[in-house]
């Protein structure tokens, strides 16, 4: 569960501008709620709890813009193809600013690499993010993004064209293979999803 501590009143005019619906809160000590997307803002004396599936429908909207992001993402698949997940990790200075994992279907483990890898990034623009140092455990998609390698999949080819077009709407980015180890989190949260299923 995220929480912001902010001036909660100018907090509330943000969301309000943003289309989100507020209401008086539930209890005493709630001064307020608001509801945007899939997820709800429970605003206190000086802090704001964001519950919901989709916290970073709220947390973007209330984030300043700009700055830079480390970025993991992760996919698996379990049988190659079998049924795969995805997991990605956003850290700042301030440590984890947002996370997620899903369940994707069936296919393969390096399409899965790509949907963690566009998954990761799209979040990334939503939280307003304008520059990327992307770190993945995927050689195989950082080397086909980069261009150093080719493919013969079109279904490869055509992510690697959809993250291309992702990566170029930041004002600066890397991406960078690293051990897995280093991608840790990422990991976790794409087995979590296949373990939750």
């Amino acid at each position: 569960m995220p929480v912001i501590e902010c001036d909660v009143a100018a907090a509330r005019e943000t969301l309000l501008d943003a289309g989100a619906k507020v209401e008086e809160g539930n209890t005493d000590h709630e001064r307020w709620r608001a509801s945007h997307g899939g997820a709800t803002a429970i605003a206190y004396e000086d802090k704001i709890v964001i519950q919901g599936s989709d916290p970073q429908d709220i947390e973007a909207v209330l984030r300043d813009e700009g700055g830079r992001a480390h970025v993991y993402s992760d996919g698996a698949s379990r049988g190659n193809p079998g049924p795969a997940a995805v997991g990605w990790v956003i850290v700042t200075s301030d440590g984890i600013i947002a996370e997620g994992n899903d369940r994707i279907g069936e296919t393969t483990n390096n399409r899965a690499e790509y949907e963690a890898l566009i998954r990761a990034l799209e979040a990334a623009r939503e939280y307003g993010f304008d520059t990327v140092d992307v770190r993945v455990d995927s050689q195989l998609a950082v080397k086909q993004v980069r261009g150093e390698w080719d493919t013969n999949d079109p279904d490869l080819r055509e992510r690697r064209v959809t993250v291309r077009e992702l990566l170029d709407r930041f004002e600066d980015w890397s991406l960078q293979h690293v051990p897995r180890e280093v991608n840790e989190r990422a990991d976790q949260l794409a087995n979590e999803a296949l373990d939750d299923a």
